[in-house]
């Protein structure tokens, strides 16, 4: 992969990662595992094709036609909005350093906000007014201690915590495009957001957000922080995904106590028991995350080295491949086991897990499972 001497990708780069990730079966994942093999985006468009078909897809997978990207791009900067790639350098550095960071997000608002240290807050849709009041408290105490505060835009918790933090600004993470606000509602907000902080949205412009978009979206909330608060969640709230996916991160996990007799509790609560610092006050939080911000650096993935050749994966033999899906059905398998099983080389079984996603034929599950579909 070739770019220019600051790091940005060319206009044809761009299009090509943008294709790429729009392409049928292609998820942040699949798109890393295809350009370290290919070495660029444009060799893996041509590539997908076989592939899919190694993978057992009657035809090669759809991808992005070069028009529909190109509408894409002019979309988005007519909008007024940006679109960064992971290899930039207005890329927030604590998302690029997640497991599955995306190639791509769109930015509305200012850039710059991205790369300010982050607290995340989130919690219940359904809060309570205690809980709306000591979300907005929060955000505006992190405001003041210099935090940017980072949410998900939803009712409830969310949206406290964005009008909290007005003032010192926010970023509002979308599980849509950036042209379409869910809830509907939450469109004067968000104009509110974009005038002194940032939105940003790794799906395209016209998304209307699905049900499984949200813990999607959650991995970039608790990705862009330092830390998670959880004020207020259910038992099996969405924001526990978000707190989840902060520890999987190595993110900091705090939680607001709430009455054992309030069901928007339970999940606080049994965080707390199971070891998030307990939070009554901003300052809770920031005496633990202002040591961090010196380890900032750490945080921070490597950059490719764009004058590496690529890490070619092998082409699995007839009989290493059927071996390999002879082992998967519908129960999720851990990829060890796979290994371990098919006497195939780690690399081998990369490659035809690779083959399989791209043939829509593999499902990924947490703590690196899989199976079929």
């Amino acid at each position: 992969m070739r770019s220019d001497n600051d790091g940005r990708l060319t206009d044809a780069e761009r299009l090509d990662w943008l294709r790429l990730i729009r392409s049928e079966n292609v998820g942040p994942r699949t798109f890393h595992a295809l350009l370290q093999h290919f070495g660029s985006a444009a060799a893996a468009l041509d590539g997908l094709p076989e592939l899919a078909r190694r993978g057992g897809a009657a035809q090669g997978g759809r991808i992005c036609s070069r028009q529909d990207a190109e509408r894409e791009l002019d979309a988005v900067r007519d909008l007024g909005f940006a679109l960064i790639a992971l290899n930039e350098p207005d890329y927030p550095l604590r998302l690029r350093a997640i497991h599955d960071p995306p190639p791509l997000i769109a930015v509305a608002g200012d850039a710059a906000t991205l790369a300010r240290p982050s607290v995340a807050i989130v919690g219940s849709r359904n809060a309570s007014a205690v809980g709306i009041k000591m979300g907005e408290r929060l955000a505006r105490d992190f405001g003041a201690g210099g935090f940017i505060v980072v949410s998900g835009l939803a009712r409830g918790i969310d949206a406290a915590a964005h009008r909290g933090s007005l003032a010192s600004g926010t970023i509002a993470v979308l599980a849509g495009g950036l042209d379409r606000v869910y809830p509907e509602e939450h469109a004067d907000l968000l104009t509110s957001i974009v005038g002194s902080g940032a939105a940003i949205s790794e799906m395209p412009l016209g998304w209307e957000p699905r049900a499984h978009d949200f813990p999607r979206r959650n991995r970039l909330i608790s990705g862009l922080a330092l830390g998670v608060v959880l004020v207020e969640a259910a038992a099996r709230s969405g924001s526990l995904i978000t707190a989840r996916f902060a520890l999987e991160q190595g993110r900091e996990v705090f939680a607001v106590p709430g009455s054992p007799l309030d069901p928007r509790a339970e999940g606080t609560n049994r965080l707390l028991k199971q070891g998030a610092t307990l939070v009554t006050e901003a300052a809770d939080v920031v005496t633990v995350l202002e040591p961090m911000l010196k380890q900032a650096p750490s945080l921070t993935a490597k950059e490719p080295d764009t004058t590496d050749p690529p890490t070619r994966l092998p082409d699995p033999g007839d009989d290493q491949r059927q071996r390999i899906v002879a082992l998967l059905g519908p129960s999720p398998v851990g990829i060890d086991d796979l290994v371990r099983l098919s006497g195939a080389s780690p690399a081998v079984v990369r490659m035809v897990l690779l083959e399989l996603t791209l043939a829509g034929r593999l499902e990924r599950h947490g703590d690196g499972l899989v199976s079929l579909v």
